[in-house]
């Protein structure tokens, strides 16, 4: 299947974050239309295979002279999915920073899903956050809803990085106390947190699960440099961009090192999400947004 990229740079120079979510979705939907998943995509396009037994009344008879196939007609009593969007803003999610890599990809993510959901008649909500809420909005399934969300997201991308630490999980605490009904949790986020903190993140994700909330959690990274420290072998400046602080040194002097502790935090992360049966998507921002897309569309038909 195609994949369907946008240079990050661009995304936030071109301002109109709603078209370019219509049109990455759109093509998302062309692609699978092409692809062997056929079937899925007409059941993604607010159809379901007909099932021997069931009333014939609601058959798409014109999917059927195209397809060769019995589908239904799904209506919107029947799509009452209520998705609850979760978008780290904190200082890190602005790395890389000629780009604001991580924030730049999670924001279109985040608008695309929002239109599919809308496409859909599902209900979506916006919950930003760093070392606590910032703004969390209704859960609605309405178009102007939708429209309002996007104007939200499309703010994101004109900010200039602060020094904002992460709160990951007092945050998803909060939510799974707020959050009544049961929902899907979509996660945009480096999973980021003071090392002394980290413990506390395994049992927020619980929380949220022992709420009944199904939960999709994209570990936002820049792999390339985040995972694999993958620089030029000369001397760098380091700048945490959460506290500021700065480190001088030669990339090859700590690789090793470096990519091993990488490496146990997200096999650790990994591990945890499993005993949890939360789904946990490596969300590297060089790869595109069809990973995004095509894991929500697995996770939504698991939930029918």
């Amino acid at each position: 299947m195609k994949q369907f990229k946008m240079d990050l740079s661009q995304i936030r120079a071109f301002g109109n974050l709603e078209f370019l979510a219509r049109q990455l979705v759109e093509g998302f939907i062309t692609g699978l239309h092409k692809s062997p998943f056929h079937g899925f995509s007409v059941e993604f396009a607010e159809h379901k295979l007909y099932n021997a037994g069931e009333s014939t009344r609601y058959i798409d008879w014109k999917v059927l002279a195209k397809t060769d196939r019995l589908y239904v007609k799904r209506y919107e009593e029947e799509t009452n999915l209520r998705c609850n969007i979760l978008l780290d803003v904190s200082s890190s999610m602005y790395y890389p920073l000629a780009t604001h890599g991580k924030l730049t990809f999670s924001v279109m993510a985040a608008a695309s899903l929002t239109y599919l959901l809308q496409r859909q008649k599902d209900a979506v909500g916006l919950c930003t956050f760093a070392e606590d809420i910032r703004l969390q909005t209704p859960v609605k399934s309405t178009p102007s809803h939708a429209h309002t969300l996007m104007m939200t997201l499309e703010e994101l991308l004109k900010n200039e990085p602060e020094q904002q630490k992460t709160s990951v999980a007092a945050v998803l605490h909060q939510i799974a106390a707020k959050i009544h009904k049961r929902s899907l949790v979509v996660i945009f986020s480096d999973m980021f947190a003071d090392p002394s903190q980290q413990d506390e993140l395994f049992p927020a994700l619980q929380h949220l699960r022992h709420k009944l909330h199904e939960v999709l959690l994209f570990h936002v990274t820049d792999r390339r440099t985040e995972r694999s420290f993958d620089f030029e072998n000369r001397p760098y400046e380091f700048v945490d961009l959460e506290t500021g602080e700065k480190l001088k040194l030669q990339p090859q002097q700590i690789r090793q090192q470096y990519q091993e502790t990488a490496d146990r935090f997200y096999n650790n992360l990994k591990l945890r999400c499993g005993q949890f049966k939360i789904d946990f998507i490596e969300a590297d921002i060089a790869d595109g947004f069809e990973p995004i897309l095509s894991a929500y569309l697995a996770k939504h038909a698991k939930m029918r």
